[in-house]
C-alpha cells in the first residue's frame, strides 16, 4: 500500500486526471443503457456474423466486436471501451515519460484523451474510434520506445498500420507518415534505411493483400470498402463545376441539382442521395452507380483539383478551431454530444439492436446525462486552437531541436496526415478525435525537445538519510546566529561572500556554515580558508538538500538563528542585521527578504515575470500578501527551519517559506537588494521548466501542510525556543 501511495505521490497530477477520467466514464455508463447506438453502430452489430467487406465500414472492428459482445452484451463493450480509454492515457504518459518529457508535461499529453467529452462520448458508443485509437498508440509505442527501430520492429509497425486500416479505412494514410519517418527521421547507412522502410511496407502489404483477398473472395472484385466511390463522390459533388466538365449521358446524371454555391453537404451527397436506391433514376444500360459515381468523381478530381483541394483544406482547418461548432452542411457537431434523450430513436433499428445486442430498451438516467452535457458543453473538451499550438510547437521542435527530432517528428506528421486524409473525403468532428492522441504528445516531445531535460529530482527522505549521516562526522558548536550557505563549484566566488560576511549581528557572534553539496572544484577548500565551518556530502543532490542538512547541523550545534544567502553574491550580506532585526525583537519568526520591496538588477525578463506570478498564487493559497517567495537571504528561528517539513531537493524556497506558514509562524518581509551573480551562472536550468517545477511545489507543499495536515500550528515550538524568546 505504501508503494502505491508513493507511485501516486509521484505521478499526482496523471492520478488526478485519470480519477476524473474515471468519473466521467462511470457517469457515461449510466447514463446511457445499454451503450448509445447509431447507424453504424447497427451495421457493426449486423455485420458480426457475416463479415460481408462490402459495407460502409471495414470489418476490423467486428472481429473485436464479435467476443465481447458474446461475453456480456453492448454494457460490456463499452466498458472495456472506457477500460481502454483509460489505458490510453496511461500509455501516452508512460511514453511521453520514457522519451523524458517532464511528468508535468506528460500528464497534460493524457489529459486531452482522459478528460475531453467527446472522446468518451465516442467510448460509450458502439463505434470503431476505441479500437483505432488503441492501435494508433500501439504503433507509437513500438516505433519511438526504444531509438531508431530495426527492420523487425518496423515490420511490426507495418502490420499494425495494416491493422488500422482494417478498423478504419483511413487508416491507409499513416503508412505514409511511417515511411517519412523511417527514411528521414533516424540516421543510419543507406542500407540499413532500405531495409527498415522496406520492412515496414511489406508488413503492411501483408495485411492489405490478405483483406484484399478476402474482399474479392466474398464480392468476386477488388476493392476494401464498400463506401471508398460514394464517399469520393460526396467530396466532387460539392465544388464539381459541371458545365465545364466532358461529361456523358450516365455520368451527367450524378451532377448535383443545386447550383454551385447552395450546393449541399458531403454528407447529404455521400450519404442521403448516394444511399437512396431510386437515386440518380434509371442508368444507361451496361452501368451501374458504383461506376458512374467513381468516373464523376474522377472527371472532378483531374479537372478541378484545386477547387477539390481548397475544400479539403478548408474542412482540415476547422478541426483547430478555438470552440467546437457545426459549419452549414457539415455533419451535426451534436452527433457527438451528450443528448438529455436517447439519440436516434427515430431509427426503429436503434431500439431492436439495444434489445438485441444490449438485453433491454434504450434508455437515458437523467442526472448523470445532465452532468455530462454540462461538462461537454462547457469547455469539457480540448480547444482545436491548443491543439494547433501543440502542432506548432512540434515542427519548431522538428526544425530546430536537436535532441528528441525523431521522436517528435512521427506523431506529428501521423496527426496531420491523418486528419488531412479524413478531410480530404468529409469533415466530422469524430474523424477529429485521433488528434488527442498525436498533437498533445507531438507538443510534449517537442516542448522537452525545445527546452532540455528536466533537472527536477526525486523528493528527500526524512533526515537524516544515508548523505546527511555520512556528512555529519561532528557537531561543532555554533555562535546563535549562523549562517548557511550551500554551495555546489561556488569555487569562483564564494571567497569574496565570506569576505563580506559580517561577524557579528546586533551584538551576537555569527559563524558561516558551509554544506559543500558533491562540488567537484575546491569549494570546500576556499570556505575553510575564509573562516568558514565546512559540511561535504559526498553526492550532489541539491539547493534544498544541502540547506536542509544545514538546518539541522547548525541547530544540533546550539544555534538558535539561522540565515541563508548564497554563494554567488547576489545578495548584500550587510542587510543582515536588517533582516534578523524582527526576530530578535521577537515581532516574526522567520524573515525573507524581497526584490520587489526594495531593488533588484534582473537579468531575465521570464523570471521577473516567474516572481510576480508565483507571489500572487502564494498570497492566494496562503491567504496572505507575499510579494517574493523565492528570496534567497532569509532568517528564522532554528527550531522552526528545522520542524518545516522538507521535501525538495532543489525547488525549495517555496517550500520553506509555505511550511513555515502552515505552522504557525510569523513571517514577515522586508525590503532587500538582489544583485546579478557574482560569478559563474545559473544552475536552474531552462528557465520556463524552473517555473513548472516551482508551482508544481508550490501547490503540493499548499496541499500537503494546508489541507492534508490541519491543526499542527504552534507545534514547531520548542521549550527551548520558548525559553530562548521569553529571555530576550
Amino acid at each position: 500500500m505504501s508503494k502505491l501511495r508513493r507511485t501516486v505521490r509521484k505521478h499526482w497530477l496523471l492520478a488526478v486526471f485519470l480519477a476524473a477520467g474515471l468519473v466521467l466514464r462511470v457517469l457515461a455508463t449510466v447514463a446511457y443503457r445499454p451503450a448509445i447506438i447509431y447507424t453504424d453502430s447497427v451495421q457493426y452489430l449486423t455485420n458480426m456474423g457475416e463479415l460481408s467487406p462490402d459495407q460502409l465500414n471495414p470489418i476490423g472492428y467486428d472481429f473485436v466486436l464479435g467476443p465481447l459482445v458474446a461475453i456480456g452484451g453492448l454494457t460490456f463493450v463499452v466498458i472495456v471501451q472506457h477500460l481502454a480509454g483509460l489505458l490510453l492515457g496511461v500509455a501516452i504518459y508512460a511514453l511521453a515519460r520514457r522519451l523524458t518529457v517532464y511528468r508535468w508535461l506528460a500528464a497534460l499529453a493524457a489529459a486531452p484523451i482522459l478528460l475531453d467529452a467527446y472522446q468518451v462520448q465516442i467510448e460509450q458508443n458502439i463505434m470503431a474510434e476505441t479500437t483505432f485509437d488503441v492501435i494508433l498508440v500501439a504503433i507509437l509505442w513500438l516505433l519511438l520506445a526504444k531509438g531508431a527501430p530495426g527492420w523487425r520492429r518496423a515490420g511490426a509497425v507495418g502490420v499494425l498500420v495494416g491493422a488500422a486500416f482494417t478498423v478504419r479505412a483511413i487508416g491507409l494514410v499513416l503508412l505514409i507518415a511511417v515511411v517519412l519517418c523511417l527514411i528521414v527521421a533516424w540516421r543510419g547507412r543507406r542500407l540499413e534505411v532500405v531495409r527498415r522502410t522496406a520492412a515496414a511496407v511489406a508488413g503492411f502489404g501483408v495485411v492489405f493483400a490478405a483483406y484484399a483477398g478476402y474482399y474479392h473472395a466474398e464480392t468476386g472484385r477488388w476493392g476494401f470498402t464498400g463506401a471508398e466511390n460514394q464517399v469520393l463522390y460526396g467530396r466532387t459533388a460539392t465544388v464539381a463545376n459541371c458545365d465545364k466538365l466532358p461529361l456523358d449521358e450516365g455520368t451527367r446524371l450524378f451532377c448535383p441539382k443545386e447550383p454551385l454555391g447552395q450546393r449541399l453537404g458531403v454528407d447529404s451527397y455521400a450519404h442521403n442521395h448516394y444511399g437512396d436506391p431510386n437515386w440518380p433514376g434509371p442508368l444507361p444500360p451496361g452501368t451501374t452507380k458504383r461506376q458512374l459515381a467513381t468516373e464523376f468523381a474522377h472527371l472532378v478530381i483531374k479537372h478541378q483539383p484545386l477547387d477539390v483541394t481548397w475544400a479539403a483544406l478548408k474542412d482540415f482547418a476547422k478541426g483547430f478551431a478555438p470552440t467546437r461548432a457545426t459549419s452549414p452542411d457539415d455533419v451535426p457537431l451534436d452527433r457527438w454530444q451528450f443528448q438529455l434523450t436517447y439519440p436516434n430513436l427515430e431509427d426503429p433499428n436503434t431500439a431492436k439492436a439495444a434489445v438485441k445486442w444490449g438485453g433491454s430498451e434504450p434508455h437515458v438516467s437523467h442526472v448523470p446525462a445532465v452532468i455530462l452535457r454540462t461538462y461537454q458543453l462547457h469547455g469539457g473538451y480540448t480547444s482545436g486552437t491548443l491543439l494547433a499550438l501543440c502542432v506548432l510547437i512540434a515542427l519548431a521542435a522538428v526544425a530546430r531541436a536537436k535532441e528528441l527530432r525523431s521522436a517528435t517528428l512521427f506523431p506529428v506528421a501521423a496527426g496531420v496526415i491523418l486528419l488531412l486524409g479524413s478531410a480530404a473525403f468529409e469533415f466530422s468532428w469524430r474523424y477529429q478525435l485521433p488528434g488527442l492522441v498525436f498533437f498533445p504528445l507531438a507538443g510534449a516531445i517537442g516542448l522537452r525537445a525545445l527546452l532540455g531535460r528536466d533537472q527536477a529530482r526525486p523528493a528527500m527522505a526524512d533526515f537524516p538519510d544515508a548523505v546527511d549521516s555520512e556528512a555529519i562526522k561532528d557537531t561543532p558548536n555554533f555562535a546563535p546566529v549562523v549562517v548557511v550557505i550551500a554551495a555546489y563549484n561556488e569555487a569562483g566566488g564564494i571567497g569574496q561572500v565570506l569576505t563580506d560576511m559580517p561577524r557579528t549581528c546586533a551584538g551576537l557572534p555569527v559563524d558561516v556554515l558551509v554544506v559543500v553539496d558533491g562540488a567537484t572544484d575546491n569549494t570546500a577548500e576556499i570556505a575553510r580558508e575564509h573562516g568558514a565551518y565546512v559540511c561535504v556530502a559526498q553526492s550532489n543532490r541539491g539547493q534544498g538538500a544541502a540547506l536542509r542538512l544545514g538546518y539541522h547541523l547548525a541547530a544540533q550545534g546550539g544555534a538558535q538563528y539561522i540565515v541563508t544567502t548564497d554563494a554567488d553574491g547576489q545578495y548584500d550580506n550587510g542587510e543582515l542585521e536588517t533582516l534578523m532585526e524582527p526576530i530578535l525583537l521577537d515581532r516574526a519568526d522567520f524573515v525573507t527578504g524581497s526584490r520587489r520591496l526594495g531593488a533588484e538588477d534582473a537579468d531575465s525578463r521570464l523570471r521577473w515575470v516567474g516572481v510576480r506570478v508565483f507571489a500572487v498564487l502564494a498570497s492566494i493559497l496562503t491567504r496572505k500578501k507575499l510579494t517574493d517567495t523565492s528570496f534567497g537571504f532569509r532568517a528564522m528561528r532554528a527550531e522552526l527551519a528545522t520542524a518545516v517539513t522538507l521535501r525538495e531537493p532543489q525547488y525549495q524556497s517555496s517550500e520553506l517559506l509555505l511550511g513555515a506558514l502552515a505552522l504557525g509562524a510569523r513571517v514577515v518581509e522586508l525590503p532587500m537588494t538582489m544583485r546579478r551573480r557574482g560569478d559563474g551562472s545559473s544552475k536552474k536550468g531552462p528557465g520556463v521548466v524552473y517555473g513548472a517545477n516551482y508551482g508544481r511545489v508550490m501547490t503540493t507543499t499548499w496541499l500537503r501542510e494546508y489541507v492534508l495536515r490541519r491543526g499542527r500550528q504552534q507545534s514547531w515550538r520548542t521549550p527551548a525556543g520558548r525559553k530562548a524568546r521569553t529571555s530576550q
